[in-house]
């Protein structure tokens, strides 16, 4: 292929491959140069220009395919529009010569078509240079047209389509032709030429202006005929023209002098909408045709045009756009609703026909309204819909009261209005609907009385209005939770009061049924006490029904309807009801047979009709209950559930007897009876029906077969039983599109009505498949069809094995006993329920059972596969392979796999072979590769039928069937993937682009064969890269293809391929051929498109956006009208898709396409993104400031600028996003907070403005999102102060990660002050409207989040300040007080809990971090500055936080406790259900208790930090006693914790109230943290463990942990295991902290009772005290009940994870080698600290015996760590682990149990190995740990000889090896170290024990005496070795002092020569260093000190040493000489001591 990279074609490499190589080798040629020209220079081109324009026209005598002629064409433009154009012409006539040839032979037509193609591209290219050539080659284009077959007619059309664009307004002159031409293409045949012929039409009216003027009328027919028997395509095609035309008509100005000549005629609105109407109902017969018909009453206009029609309204409104839309809204509204007035009755005559005129105008009425206006457009909208509604409500009222005579009912004016006002409910439901809570303004204004319009329509007559009413109403409670119980509440007051009219009863049964259906989508719910009202009703209105004849059908469905409704509250409210149900249900049905047959033989006609109706209304609520409340359904209930089962059963089988007996009305009752029967046996376990499955499936044979079935359905059985993929093989109708809604009904015949809620009231309360829009019940004639065949595949596969071959041979013979279309019906309900049944028999793993079996089934299905219908051919296929796998018998499949084989190779009709090739396909998907013989045939057969190119259809069914053997063969193709390739390429550059179908068939292969190929295709052997470049090859073939669902082909190849082979993927092409594609008008396309678009952005976001901006600029025509990609990039035209965008899938994609852009890309785009993210919010700020001024009330001064930030936008600059909807701006701050998060982990400087400001001065392009503050403040007040709660609630959420993450920075050019103090006023103002009355509780309870964290991040300084928000939480606490009692109506109990507890949690919050401020400063906020304010706060001056928060702790201190006391209540486990109190808890009701659990679990942690605080601040000591029951739990519940009765509550102690909070916390506590759920927070298991901090903070818990030993255990236990499972070294430590003050409050409860046995018995003798602690006289800990031995588990626990060397196992084991000494992290090392500091407490909480157990191990891991972390750090400092082991040592050490009798000699014992140890690391066995620290050991061995009793270390050996160490470390050439040595020995030589310190002076101050000496003769060069020198001096005068008189005289005489030789004359005293000086003057005075101290000494050494008598007093005098010179204060200070010196000196002579 390399060879087919050049500018001219490689003539001699083509010429040697076969056929189809060299048609790709040509087109792979043509493709590179197309991008070969654009690149290259002009003069180049025209060099070569002459032989390539040659090669091109020779290709086109070669016959090339479709898409290589359109590739030629478009070469030979480019070419020409770049170099020469004089030879053009000869090419113009050389292509018009090809088209005039009489050749008319098949090989020839290639080459006339790609003349036809090549004139339309040079046209289009070069325009109006050839403009006088070009009449004469249109008319030869348009002769050759007479005689062209359906391709060449395609061509042509396009082929004129372009030479219009080229020329423009020059080819007027053949504008006339042109249009006749296309007006015969328009009805042509062959769909595809009426699309070309559209198109062609479409350019045309860019500038024929008569086709919008003069002949408006007759295009308008013309696109009626167009619509006639046509496909999706055409229908999108041809509305698009028509819909374009009459805009244009209506927006056209009169065109100025120069059109003058023809008189344009101004077409009005009125006229135009007469025109389509006239369209809508009288079809595409002429005016005068119809009107004979219509006469006669016979004429129907097809639904094909009607949904042309449909469409084209929908185009036209669409092209005048959304503002024209608003100014004419009225008049658009009423012409489209009346469309299904009355005054047309052919529309709505027949109920389906008026059910499908009524999806055509609900469609029109949602594209425009929901589609094209913004929200407040849509507001106003709605007000008009409602005056509709009230104008034909008039109308009714006006004919019922005319006398209420029954025949006034069927009134035409009432029957006129019905279907209007179905249509306008339907509307304004779906507009409330899809503004959610935006819509409240438009409720709120009562001019416009939307509920009472609504409200009152419930009474129409017409029950179709009635129902669609209460959706309305439905619609509306979703929208806006707040209104649902309102609503609910006068539905069933209205109910109750015209129980005795019939519409009432039915109309507002209907509004609470749907009111209820509504609940499950409201979060917040109703109140549960609405469950029994409505279930009280419906017990009324069932009993009443009897009463009175007129209402007793209505009374029961409405009964039955309630109750069913009721169940879809779910088990938590049913539950309380059931036993009322379950007895009204057995009271329905008779109890026996008998009793049936009695009944039979009763009653008439009518009361049947109505037992029936009861009977099917009970079997639905049933149902409801089964599939709503499963977890109701244990065995007791199924159990009372079944009585009735039997009866139903028995019901079912008399129903054909009674209906002969009782005549026709019962037909319709019956079968809706049937149907829910057949319903709910579906959905119960067949094993609860066992005993009656013959007879059932008796009646299900006779239901599928029956006689009295005449229509065949097929569309809406097969479908869920077909495979999906087979699917794309029938009518794309089948297929998602975004006309899925009225498409719909031209799948099923003209007789069918397509689903309606009238068909099945009961489905207004269920949850609707389709997402949001209303549900569309079947008739029940023919769900009752779809429910048996459902029920007949569970059945069947239930019963006996004769039973079940006896069914299915009846089956057989009912198929083989009708005739013709009855013959079809019975084939599809019978292929229907056996594939069911096969379906079901796969899918439980069954089997088919035994061999006979296998006939029957075989050839119903063989027959099948035959039929003329493709769906049942489909249905079948399916069948036939699920069929092999239920049988799973190799033999069998095989000979399954053979008839097909036998059946392809005889058969020459369509239906055999497209059947039999997808029964191939399906047998291979579900049981994989059956062999590879068989494979080979297969591929083998399929390959022939794909070529098959006279069928198209074999040829699709036959590609399909091969793509689903390429996958389901996988590895076992790679024989047959060159082979299947070439097959595939040949295919795409041959068949005609018409056969789309195929195209889409082979893109499937083509799929299949990249994903078989995989990973590999990124190979770079030569036959790796021919696939692959065959593989682009075809993908690039199928992205040219016209057709939408190819070109979705195409792209999901390219994803594949991208996804195994990135790199040969050229991404700039396929991001612009995506970017151009984002708006197709073609759902399935833009699904592909984002499907690529979210795999691509996952690697390469930053590339992928850089190319679709670059597109976008390049790109000469706009891309899409749609995506403004060139302003707001990429980003920006996905997010105003996902604006208009309806469809979920779609919608999740571009969602999650963003998510993965912003992630990669946010932090480098910040601007940009934070842009796109603001326009999108502001774009809503307008509408905010024209509907919110209730919300904002001008209060304060600072108010004002609050609302004006948002009204200041001017409106007439265009905004990139208009209006976008609500969910799209809660989308947009979603965005907001993920940027935030983003920039976390990107740079500092992000959250540091200094820094930020600094480098953006350095580089201007940096960016940083603090330097955005004002617009992510801006972003989340414009947010939160929305109408729309759910965008509230982003917005808050917004403010408060804003506040967290940006409420430490400081402002530079305030110091003391941060940077979001400025926004105080915006926090303000975003939060107050949250706190209003009306507001949501979620909304107030988010509101309370970010008020208390606003409160605690500290950024407001000013306690003034702070009250604006913290009035806001005072508010809220008075509003809760009352508890659960005064809580809104509005909603379920548990939405106030939420609000209390959220409340509560506030508070919570704020109170503990304003007690850690008081803690850590006592004045934590600065006060107002003005000095009378400090005055007036008396004794404080400062009004800290805390005391802000102290006024309601009286109040929060109890309802915090009630809150604590609930949680504690709702966690017990279900075993004590029994106990709990009936009516709840403080905040929760009994009912409700499931739900509230979740709100407990959100708040409870912080709620109890804050009341541990609370009760130690109050030491547990509450001053009035009788506050205690109170305290404990509120008035409200006198449930007390001690479940006694209220008068035990009252009498409590003081320390009872204390122990009973001090438990409830304590339980609370070690409940969570022992078993830590998954889900538990970081935030919830901090915050328990710092309220444990808290109460052990004071004395009174602690002693009553310390008293019950068994409870600390559990504490210590539970601490273990939270250690254990919770890696976070903050909660590490906060558990070692309270393990610590367990440790303390053990010891002072062992002190305690030290002291007291002491005080007792202070008279007995010491010897019988006995022994307080842990281990008591033997010194045994036993596991599980010593406090000790578990702090020591737990301990170990955390230092053998630090540090894994001290696990003995570890390092005892073989082959181990120690490691070196290591450094911990910071978080290591204070864990590991922690845990030394409890070690070194315990031995205080045990006996002397007990110490002696646990010593060693302490002992053992003390100095382990300290072997472990012992590191050499630089300046011989100690590592803090090392540090900590050493002061826990010394706390070991210095423990009172050494020394105590008891223990003092296993005590000296062990400190002796210990330090025997220490001394081992030294000088280790095998040469290990050389790279400790010396200073840490020294260290470790001076704190042994200090601490311990001298007996310790005074043994021989012990000493003499620590004197060796000290000797060693002298030796040290480190200085530091020297250093530290000498502190050491200086603390060992001043110990006063003598026997201890002797020795160690003895030996060692010869070498320090030596050491000193030495430094005489070398100067000290660095402050270090002066160091070493002054702390050598220092040991020696210490040892002075210590000395005994008779030998101090030698110790001072060594010290004065030293001393001395450090002095410096006056001369070497002004040049010396100045360490030299230091030195100078140390020594000198020390001299000045021991001089008159030892006066003696110092005068005979003196006296014997001349020459160091000179020294000194030259360097006194030296001194002085230096002090004259220096300043006079230091003459003062120095003369004092030299005087004396000298006077001494004098005396001493």
């Amino acid at each position: 292929m390399e060879l087919a990279h050049s500018l001219l074609l490689n003539e001699e490499a083509c010429n040697q491959l076969g056929e189809v190589q060299k048609a790709e080798f040509i087109f792979d040629w043509l493709r590179y140069l197309e991008k070969l020209l654009l690149a290259t220079s002009r003069s180049d081109v025209k060099e070569k220009q002459k032989t390539l324009v040659e090669q091109l026209l020779s290709l086109l005598n070669s016959s090339p395919g479709p898409p290589t002629r359109k590739l030629l064409a478009k070469n030979l433009g480019i070419l020409y529009g770049i170099g020469d154009t004089f030879s053009v012409y000869e090419t113009i006539d050389k292509c018009n010569d090809l088209i005039r040839s009489k050749d008319d032979s098949p090989s020839y037509l290639p080459t006339k078509l790609a003349a036809v193609v090549c004139l339309g591209s040079l046209y289009k290219k070069l325009g109006r240079i050839l403009s006088n050539t070009f009449t004469e080659t249109v008319g030869n284009i348009l002769k050759a047209m007479k005689s062209a077959e359906s391709q060449g007619r395609y061509e042509i059309m396009l082929s004129l389509q372009n030479i219009l664009k080229g020329l423009g307004a020059a080819a007027t002159p053949c504008h006339r032709d042109i249009y006749k031409a296309a007006r015969s293409c328009l009805t042509d045949r062959s769909m595809a030429v009426r699309c070309a012929a559209a198109k062609c039409l479409f350019e045309l009216q860019n500038e024929a202006s008569f086709m919008w003027s003069t002949d408006l009328d007759s295009v308008a027919t013309l696109c009626f005929k167009s619509f006639e028997g046509s496909n999706y395509d055409v229908r999108i095609s041809v509305s698009k023209l028509l819909g374009t035309v009459l805009a244009k008509a209506i927006i056209s100005k009169h065109p100025g002098a120069a059109a003058s000549r023809q008189s344009i005629r101004r077409v009005s609105l009125e006229e135009v909408l007469e025109l389509l109407g006239t369209g809508f109902l009288r079809g595409s017969s002429g005016f005068l045709r119809a009107s004979g018909d219509m006469l006669k009453g016979t004429s129907s206009v097809s639904r094909d045009v009607r949904v042309g029609i449909t469409q084209a309204y929908v185009v036209f409104i669409s092209t005048l756009g959304g503002a024209w839309l608003e100014k004419n809204f009225a008049a658009i509204l009423s012409h489209i609703l009346s469309l299904v007035s009355q005054s047309h009755p052919k529309v709505t005559q027949a109920q389906a026909d008026a059910v499908c005129g009524r999806r055509c105008v609900s469609f029109i009425l949602r594209a425009t309204i929901g589609g094209l206006l913004g929200e407040k457009a849509q507001i106003a909208a709605a007000k008009d819909i409602c005056q509709a509604i009230w104008k034909l409500k008039k109308v009714v009222d006006a004919v019922m009261c005319d006398g209420n005579l029954e025949t006034r009912l069927g009134s035409t004016d009432v029957a006129a209005s019905q279907h209007m006002l179905v249509c306008a409910l339907q509307e304004l439901g779906n507009l409330i609907h899809g503004l959610g809570t935006t819509a409240a303004p438009l409720l709120q204004d009562s001019s416009a009385g939307i509920l009472d319009s609504v409200i009152s329509v419930i009474l129409h007559p017409s029950i179709s209005v009635r129902l669609t009413a209460a959706w309305c109403l439905r619609c509306i409670a979703v929208a806006l939770p707040s209104y649902l119980t309102p609503l609910l509440d006068r539905c069933l007051e209205r109910l109750t009061v015209l129980k005795s009219s019939p519409e009432a009863v039915t109309g507002f049964s209907f509004a609470v049924a749907a009111l209820l259906g509504a609940v499950k989508h409201c979060p917040l719910g109703i109140p549960h006490g609405k469950g029994k009202i409505i279930l009280t009703l419906a017990e009324d209105l069932l009993c009443s029904a009897s009463q009175n004849s007129r209402l007793s059908a209505q009374r029961t469905q409405a009964g039955w309807l309630l109750i069913a409704a009721l169940m879809t509250l779910g088990p938590a409210v049913v539950s309380h009801h059931l036993a009322r149900v379950l007895l009204l249900w057995k009271c329905v049905f008779p109890v026996s047979p008998k009793d049936l047959e009695t009944e039979k033989s009763r009653g008439d006609s009518f009361t049947w009709q109505v037992t029936l109706e009861g009977r099917a209304g009970a079997l639905c609520a049933i149902k409801s209950f089964v599939s709503h409340c499963g977890d109701l359904l244990t065995e007791e209930v199924i159990q009372r559930l079944l009585p009735p089962l039997p009866c139903a059963v028995d019901l079912l089988t008399r129903l054909s007897s009674i209906i002969k007996t009782y005549g026709s009305p019962l037909k319709t009752p019956s079968v809706v009876y049937r149907q829910r029967l057949y319903e709910l046996l579906i959905l119960l376990p067949p094993e609860t029906y066992e005993g009656h499955l013959c007879a059932i499936l008796k009646e299900l044979a006779a239901d599928l077969t029956g006689p009295d079935i005449q229509v065949a359905a097929s569309t809406f059985l097969l479908p869920p039983l077909c495979h999906q993929d087979d699917l794309l093989l029938l009518s794309p109708l089948l297929q998602e599109t975004d006309h899925r809604f009225i498409e719909e009904q031209l799948l099923l015949s003209n007789g069918i009505a397509c689903g309606s809620l009238e068909y099945d009231p009961y489905s207004i309360y269920e949850k609707d498949v389709g997402g949001d829009s209303v549900p569309k019940p079947l008739p029940p004639t023919l769900s009752v069809i779809s429910s048996a065949v459902k029920l007949f595949g569970v059945v069947c596969a239930h019963v006996g094995e004769a039973q079940r071959l006896l069914t299915l041979e009846q089956l057989l013979d009912s198929i083989k006993h009708t005739k013709g279309a009855r013959q079809q019906v019975v084939q599809l309900h019978v292929i229907s329920s056996v594939s069911s049944f096969l379906k079901y028999v796969a899918g439980s793993k069954g089997s088919l059972g035994p061999e006979e079996m296998r006939r029957p089934a075989l050839a119903l299905v063989t027959g099948a596969l035959e039929s003329p219908n493709p769906l049942v051919r489909c249905a079948a296929a399916e069948a036939w392979a699920r069929l092999a796998q239920v049988v799973d018998d190799g033999p069998f499949t095989a000979s399954l796999a053979q008839v097909s084989f036998d059946k392809l190779k005889s058969a020459r009709d369509v239906v055999t072979r497209t059947g039999h090739s997808l029964a191939l396909g399906s047998l291979h998907r579900y049981l994989g590769g059956i062999s590879p013989q068989h494979l080979n045939s297969c591929v083998g057969i399929l390959y022939t039928l794909s070529q098959d190119s006279t069928s198209p259809d074999v040829q699709t069914w036959a590609l399909h069937s091969l793509s689903l053997i390429i996958d389901s063969a996988g590895p076992l193709y790679y024989l047959h993937v060159e082979p299947t390739l070439s097959l595939i390429i040949m295919l795409l550059l041959n068949v005609p682009p018409t056969h789309a179908e195929v195209h889409q068939s082979l893109g499937r292969c083509l799929n299949a064969l990249i994903t078989t190929l995989g990973p590999e295709l990124q190979g770079n052997s030569t036959s790796v890269s021919t696939l692959r470049t065959s593989c682009l090859l075809g993908c690039a073939v199928m992205q040219d293809n016209p057709d939408c669902l190819v070109q979705a082909q195409a792209i999901s190849c390219l994803q594949q391929l991208h996804m195994f082979a990135p790199r040969h993927v050229n991404l700039s092409s396929l991001v612009s051929c995506l970017c151009v594609n984002l708006c197709s008008p073609y759902l399935l396309l833009r699904r592909a498109v984002l499907a690529c678009l979210r795999q691509l952005v996952q690697r390469e976001a930053a590339e992928v956006s850089e190319h679709a901006v670059t597109l976008a600029k390049d790109s000469r025509e706009e891309l899409t009208p749609d995506a403004n990609i060139r302003e707001v990039g990429l980003e920006g035209a996905l997010l105003a898709l996902l604006d208009k965008e309806t469809d979920q899938r779609l919608c999740h994609d571009i969602k999650e396409t963003l998510n993965h852009m912003l992630t990669s890309m946010a932090v480098d785009k910040l601007s940009f993104w934070l842009k796109l993210c603001k326009d999108v919010l502001a774009a809503s700020a307008d509408f905010t400031a024209v509907t919110c001024v209730d919300t904002m009330q001008e209060e304060e001064g600072d108010k004002g600028d609050d609302a004006s930030v948002l009204t200041t936008r001017s409106d007439d600059r265009s905004h990139p996003f208009t209006n976008p909807r609500w969910a799209t701006r809660v989308f947009a701050a979603e965005c907001v907070c993920r940027i935030i998060n983003q920039c976390e982990s990107a740079h500092c400087a992000h959250f540091d403005i200094a820094l930020a400001q600094e480098m953006k001065k350095r580089d201007s392009r940096s960016d940083f999102l603090v330097l955005h503050l004002a617009d992510l403040i801006r972003m989340a007040f414009m947010a939160a102060t929305d109408h729309s709660d759910q965008l509230r609630l982003s917005g808050l959420q917004t403010l408060l990660i804003v506040i967290r993450r940006f409420a430490t920075i400081p402002e530079p050019e305030f110091p003391g002050h941060v940077i979001l103090e400025q926004y105080q006023a915006n926090v303000g103002a975003a939060l107050r409207p949250a706190f209003t009355s009306e507001t949501a509780p979620d909304v107030t309870a988010k509101a309370c989040q970010v008020c208390s964290a606003w409160i605690a991040s500290g950024v407001v300084s000013d306690l003034n300040d702070l009250r604006r928000v913290h009035h806001l939480l005072v508010s809220s606490l008075t509003k809760i007080q009352a508890g659960k009692e005064a809580l809104s109506p509005l909603y379920n109990e548990s939405a106030s809990t939420m609000e209390i507890l959220a409340v509560l949690k506030a508070w919570a919050e704020v109170y503990i971090i304003a007690v850690e401020r008081h803690k850590n400063n006592k004045q934590p906020l600065k006060t107002t500055s003005c000095p009378e304010e400090s005055g007036r706060n008396g004794s404080d001056s400062s009004p800290g936080l805390l005391d802000l928060v102290h006024t309601d702790l009286g109040t929060l201190s109890r309802l915090w406790l009630a809150a604590l006391q609930d949680f504690a209540l709702l966690t017990l486990p279900s075993e004590f259900a029994s106990q709990l109190p009936i009516e709840g808890g403080a905040f929760y009701t009994a009912e409700t208790s499931e739900n509230a659990k979740l709100h407990y679990n959100n708040s409870w942690a912080l709620i109890l930090h804050a009341t541990a605080l609370w009760l130690t601040s109050t030491g547990f000591v509450v001053a009035d006693p009788d506050e205690g029951a109170s305290n404990l739990s509120r008035p409200v519940t006198p449930t007390s914790m001690c479940q006694g009765s209220s008068s035990g509550a009252i009498a409590k102690s003081p320390e009872d109230v204390y122990s009973d909070r001090f438990h409830l916390i304590l339980g609370i506590s070690v409940e969570f943290l022992c078993s830590l759920r998954s889900d538990a927070t970081m935030e919830s298991i901090t915050a328990c463990l710092h309220a444990l901090q808290a109460l052990l903070d004071v004395p009174w818990p602690r002693s009553k942990i310390g008293s019950d030993q068994a409870l600390g255990i559990e504490l210590l236990n539970v601490l273990h295991r939270v250690i254990l499972t919770r890696e976070s070294p903050s909660i590490q430590l906060a558990s070692l902290e309270v393990v610590r003050q367990i440790i303390c409050a053990a010891q002072e409860h062992v002190k305690e009772k030290r002291r007291s046995a002491e005080v007792d018995d202070g008279a007995a003798e010491k010897e019988t005290l006995p022994e307080f602690g842990e281990g008591k006289d033997t010194g045994g800990l036993v596991p599980g009940k010593s406090l000790v031995f578990a702090t020591l588990e737990l301990c170990v626990c955390i230092l053998v994870r630090q540090l894994p060397e001290l696990n003995p196992k570890l390092t005892g084991s073989p082959g181990i080698k120690a490691t070196k000494p290591q450094m911990l992290s910071e978080d290591g090392s204070r864990l590991v600290s922690a845990a030394l500091v409890i070690l070194s407490e315990l031995p205080a909480v045990c006996s002397p015996e007990g110490s002696i157990s646990i010593l060693p191990t302490i002992l053992y891991l003390t100095v382990g760590v300290l072997r472990e972390t012992a590191v050499k750090l630089p300046g011989g400092q100690l590592s803090s682990t090392a540090a900590a082991s050493l002061q826990a040592l010394k706390g070991i050490l210095s423990s009172p149990m050494a020394r105590a009798e008891k223990s003092q000699t296993a005590w000296t014992d062990l400190l002796r190995s210990a330090l025997t140890t220490i001394l081992d690391y030294w000088d280790p066995v095998d040469g290990t740990h050389q790279e400790l620290d010396e200073v840490s050991l020294l260290t470790a061995i001076t704190v042994f000889i200090l601490s311990t009793s001298p007996e310790v270390t005074i043994i021989p050996c012990l000493q003499k090896r620590c004197i060796e160490k000290f000797k060693v470390t002298l030796e040290i050439k480190d200085a530091m170290v020297q250093i530290k040595t000498y502190q050491l020995l200086l603390s060992i030589f001043q110990y006063p024990n003598p026997a201890v310190s002797y020795p160690y002076i003895y030996s060692l101050v010869s070498s320090i005496v030596e050491k000193l000496q030495e430094i005489d003769k070398k100067n000290p060069e660095d402050t270090t070795e002066l160091q070493i020198f002054q702390e050598g001096i220092k040991v020696l005068e210490a040892l002075v002092t210590i000395a005994e008189e008779q030998h101090r005289s030698q110790l001072v005489a060594c010290l004065l020569p030293i001393l001395i030789s450090f002095l410096l004359d006056e001369n070497a005293l002004g040049s010396a260093t100045s360490i030299m000086r230091n030195l100078h003057d140390f020594a000198l005075q020390n001299l000045m000190q021991i001089g008159p101290q030892y006066s003696s000494v110092f005068k005979s050494v003196m006296a014997s040493s001349p020459s160091l008598k000179a020294r000194l007093e030259a360097a006194i005098k030296g001194n002085q000489e230096s002090v004259k010179v220096g300043t006079p204060t230091s003459k003062h200070t120095k003369h004092p001591g030299k005087n004396s010196s000298i006077q001494l000196k004098t005396s001493f002579l």
